[in-house]
């Protein structure tokens, strides 16, 4: 290796338009500010299941479970999930698109801090405005939240 290229713990790679990507683990959206917590995404099954002993809020798109971690870490966690009964893989992708990009908009100015979000997505998600789907995601975690 030469001098002047530096090793790094997690490799880049090239992704198919040429740029450079981390290969490490990677999250829904980095908060830079110092007030607003990371988000980050949830990999281990027993994350989704404590998730849905949490509280739920129904919309016309999506089931949001919320779970309180009750950790240190005011991280917000989100999980999605999509099942096989709304529709076949390409359906489900573009759901699961459309929640990921929901999740970069919404969770940092109102998610909670130090609790999993895990969304499951109904048939109307594909189809619903993106405008309704994010008016639709902040009144399910003002009301998954409760009275202040």
């Amino acid at each position: 290796m030469a001098e002047t290229e530096s090793a790094s713990p997690t490799p880049a790679l090239r992704n198919r338009s040429g740029g450079v990507r981390a290969s490490g683990p990677e999250s829904v959206a980095v908060s830079s500010d110092g007030d607003k917590p990371s988000v980050r995404k949830l990999h281990v099954r027993r994350e989704f299941l404590a998730a849905n002993r949490g509280k739920r809020a129904h919309g016309p798109a999506f089931v949001l479970l919320i779970h309180d971690r009750r950790d240190d870490d005011p991280a917000i966690g989100i999980g999605i999930t999509v099942t096989k009964k709304v529709g076949n893989a390409v359906v489900r992708n573009r759901i699961k698109r459309r929640f990921r990009a929901l999740a970069r908009d919404v969770l940092p100015d109102h998610g909670i801090a130090g609790a999993d979000h895990v969304l499951i997505g109904r048939k109307d998600a594909l189809t619903r405005d993106f405008a309704h789907l994010r008016t639709d995601l902040v009144k399910a975690i003002a009301k998954a939240k409760g009275p202040r």
